[in-house]
């Protein structure tokens, strides 16, 4: 199953289009249940996802690789050593585990600045003693890989990947951390919410985009495929992409989403991509 649960919603109402809030506990633990019936095999989590972590460990990840993403190094801070197995080990507590299967750094350009080779060296140490088998990075853009791949060798990259950002493959990135052996995880495939809201209910503030949202919404109603369907189909049919991280308000969007994912086939997409940051990266939409 190459679909992975992003667990966002777990701790945060997350998303332009929630209107269901932050997922219960016990709606958490029947998603989680669907889920390994259904054979997700990953859990894709992070520090900064509120309660999130907590949520996981109070219901239990047996069965679930785990994948969780550690925030900025605080600059202040002398030990970073110390400070990133704190991080972790602290982690751990909250999700009930004594390893996982992957950790990202959510700001991977602390790998470049002074304390970088020593955050590389703790995460390997971290490999070498059996708390992770990968480590990697969680990156906005492409454009932050060339520095990061010429000073280090990363096992995962998580990257924003959908029908409006597709950066990842059109700037080859994607055929050459392939060729470096890296495994490599979308997100956003929905981008938030957005392509799955009717035009009616989509945000003023997102009007500057217009041509856009008629594009999609024409093709949408000539091409006989609901937008969930289209959404998913996308990085399904990626070569090159191993994991397709989805998040999801509840158990009947989970349910949704599982089956358009076993019944995908391929489609001819309308031309959508967009390289404005203001619109595909969403830690910009607060300004808009």
């Amino acid at each position: 199953m190459k679909l992975a649960l992003g667990t966002a919603q777990f701790g945060l109402d997350y998303g332009v289009n929630n209107t269901s809030g932050q997922v219960t506990k016990d709606e958490a633990r029947k998603m989680l249940s669907l889920s390994i019936q259904k054979g997700i095999k990953l859990i894709d989590t992070a520090i900064s996802y509120g309660q999130s972590e907590m949520a996981l460990g109070s219901i239990g990840t047996n069965g679930f690789d785990i994948v969780t993403k550690i925030p900025g190094y605080p600059s202040h801070l002398m030990g970073v050593d110390e400070w990133l197995i704190g991080q972790v080990e602290s982690s751990f507590s909250r999700l009930g585990v004594t390893s996982i299967y992957a950790i990202l750094l959510h700001r991977p350009i602390d790998l470049l600045g002074n304390v970088g080779g020593k955050l590389y060296s703790t995460l390997e140490m971290l490999k070498d003693t059996g708390k992770v088998q990968k480590v990697g990075v969680s990156i906005y853009s492409p454009d932050e890989l060339l520095p990061l791949v010429s000073k280090y060798s990363l096992d995962i990259v998580q990257a924003p990947y959908n029908l409006i950002d597709r950066r990842l493959s059109k700037s080859g990135w994607l055929t050459r951390l392939n060729e470096m052996g890296t495994e490599v995880h979308t997100r956003s495939v929905f981008l938030q919410g957005l392509l799955l809201m009717d035009p009616t209910r989509i945000p003023e503030k997102f009007r500057p985009w217009e041509q856009i949202w008629n594009e999609w919404n024409n093709w949408i109603a000539s091409a006989d495929v609901t937008r969930l369907q289209a959404c998913l189909s996308l990085p399904l049919k990626t070569i090159g992409i191993d994991r397709v991280v989805v998040g999801a308000d509840n158990l009947n969007q989970l349910k949704q989403i599982l089956d358009c994912a076993e019944n995908e086939g391929a489609l001819k997409y309308p031309e959508l991509s967009c390289v404005d940051e203001r619109l595909i990266n969403p830690t910009n939409w607060a300004y808009l």
